[in-house]
């Protein structure tokens, strides 16, 4: 690796606290570590620092000093996600990026190989930061070559850059602009600075001048680590985040959706498959990520929708009180989402992405031993049915031979609810949705300029056809001559008729989805 940055945001947990209240910008913040007139304040933004209110106070002392003060406690958890959130964030400028475990808020990115990409390392890096201010961050980037060297700069950029974002020229200027860093810049304990300031030491230069032996001796073994590491001696391995594994299932509507009920049905399909991955891996939904691809107003056909579909696009993210594997709850939640939504343009795509995070063990218990379908609350839900309007209200289909389609099957008596056993087959395939009594249709004119309205101005003039399909014989009571096809309407529906020769007449089978 030739190349290395890092990325710096000051007062991590307090940026997460002016996300979390934006309208506090501006005003004196603090985050204190407990929220009771006792609780420590561990950070303060600058107008805060400039009525004089420190990290190390009460929060009734700061208060004194300001009425005006706001605080709130920021938790490890949530700055654990939003070191996450922003690795993330990170991962699609540079593939390998590295947090700091010791100090949230500090990464480390692999800049090398990407001046193809962006032109030059300069364009890289103010993407990298307009891509953080754009998040909501505030932040310094600093293009260099070694570890704790870009660390230093990026903490005393205010002093020494003036800007931030800066990209070192060479090894040589970035060890000058090191040995310039204030030592009160870094994270270094504040009785070591007392008793450096004591020795007349305040930049890491004048530090590396000391003897080694009389550091470790006099300053112990935390001021001996960070000695070593600005001298070049402990230079750690670099130590990339793991990309996160996608967890995503998406769907290509045939035609524009503007309702929200098969939508929510696609997004429980999808659920049930992406909570099962997720709980194989002893992950936990904490994020779900609905992708909604609309069609542009106007476009007729479904090839011309979805060319157009990928210009306009909104995602929906919702997340539950606390990670879960119950597609029900995740499934409530989407659909409050989903019903303030309007679709007048049409859905084209559906994408349903989630955020995974280690479950705990109750949670993988309970997952495993919750069935996916009750069939005993079904039986009895069925049993309700059958009492109040009778036996033959709840029936299903069953195959039976027959000559003619309306014959081939016949309504029974369900009396159980049985799971259902899907093939293997994956290939998407034609379903023809037939009528047990063909539907009889208008008679065809013999002469039609504008072409054959099958089912109204609605579907359009049918525009294709395939057939005939001829069913023939003689062993019923009458003779049976039917002409099977299958029409396409310019709107791309596709319907299966016959013409019934004894009869002179069209009719409707069925439909084919």
């Amino acid at each position: 690796m030739d190349r290395l940055a890092c990325v710096d945001l000051a007062a991590f947990p307090l940026q997460l606290l002016l996300k979390r209240h934006p309208e506090w910008r501006g005003a004196p913040v603090v985050v204190v570590e407990h929220d009771r007139p006792h609780g420590e304040i561990l950070w303060a933004d600058e107008t805060a620092r400039g009525v004089h209110v420190r990290p190390g106070m009460r929060y009734a002392q700061g208060l004194s000093l300001c009425r005006t003060l706001r605080a709130g406690v920021v938790s490890r958890a949530e700055v654990e996600g939003g070191v996450q959130q922003v690795v993330r964030l990170l991962q699609a400028h540079s593939p390998e990026v590295e947090p700091n475990r010791e100090e949230p808020g500090v990464f480390w990115l692999n800049a090398s190989g990407l001046v193809p990409l962006y032109g030059s390392l300069e364009v890289w890096a103010r993407e990298v930061h307009r891509a953080l201010e754009e998040g909501g961050y505030s932040a310094c980037v600093v293009v260099g070559f070694t570890r704790h060297a870009t660390y230093a700069l990026a903490r005393a950029w205010q002093e020494l850059l003036l800007d931030s974002v800066a990209v070192l020229e060479d090894p040589g200027h970035e060890a000058a602009l090191l040995r310039r860093v204030p030592i009160a810049c870094l994270g270094i304990p504040p009785d070591i600075q007392v008793t450096l300031s004591r020795l007349d030491v305040r930049t890491v230069g004048e530090f590396l001048e000391l003897p080694a032996r009389m550091v470790r001796r006099r300053l112990g073994d935390v001021a001996y680590r960070q000695y070593r590491r600005f001298a070049g001696s402990l230079e750690t391995p670099f130590d990339p985040a793991p990309h996160p594994v996608p967890f995503f299932e998406t769907t290509d509507l045939d035609e524009p959706v503007d309702r929200v009920e098969p939508l929510l049905y696609l997004v429980e399909r999808h659920l049930e498959v992406l909570v099962r991955r997720l709980a194989a891996r002893d992950l936990a939904v904490a994020a779900l990520l609905i992708e909604l691809t609309y069609a542009r107003q106007g476009e007729g056909t479904a090839e011309a929708l979805h060319r157009a579909a990928f210009e306009t696009r909104r995602v929906e993210r919702v997340r539950p009180g606390a990670p879960t594997l119950d597609p029900g709850r995740l499934l409530e939640l989407a659909r409050l989402r989903l019903e303030g939504l309007r679709l007048e343009a049409g859905v084209v795509r559906l994408r349903v992405s989630v955020r995974g995070v280690k479950a705990g063990r109750e949670q993988l218990q309970l997952f495993a031993h919750r069935r996916r379908r009750d069939l005993a609350a079904a039986g009895r839900a069925l049993a309700r049915i059958r009492a109040e309007f009778g036996d033959d209200a709840v029936v299903t289909a069953r195959l039976r031979d027959g000559y003619l389609p309306e014959a081939e099957f016949a309504w029974v008596t369900a009396d159980r609810v049985v799971l259902p056993r899907p093939g293997g087959s994956h290939v998407k395939q034609m379903v023809r949705r037939i009528f047990s009594i063909p539907e009889r249709l208008a008679p065809r004119s013999r002469r039609e300029p504008d072409g054959w309205l099958l089912r109204g101005a609605g579907h359009g003039h049918v525009v294709d056809s395939m057939g005939p399909f001829i069913v023939s014989g003689a062993w019923w009571d009458t003779s049976v001559h039917r002409e099977y096809h299958f029409a396409e309407t310019r709107d791309g529906s596709v319907f299966w008729v016959y013409y019934d020769r004894p009869v002179r007449r069209w009719f409707l089978q069925g439909v084919v989805e």
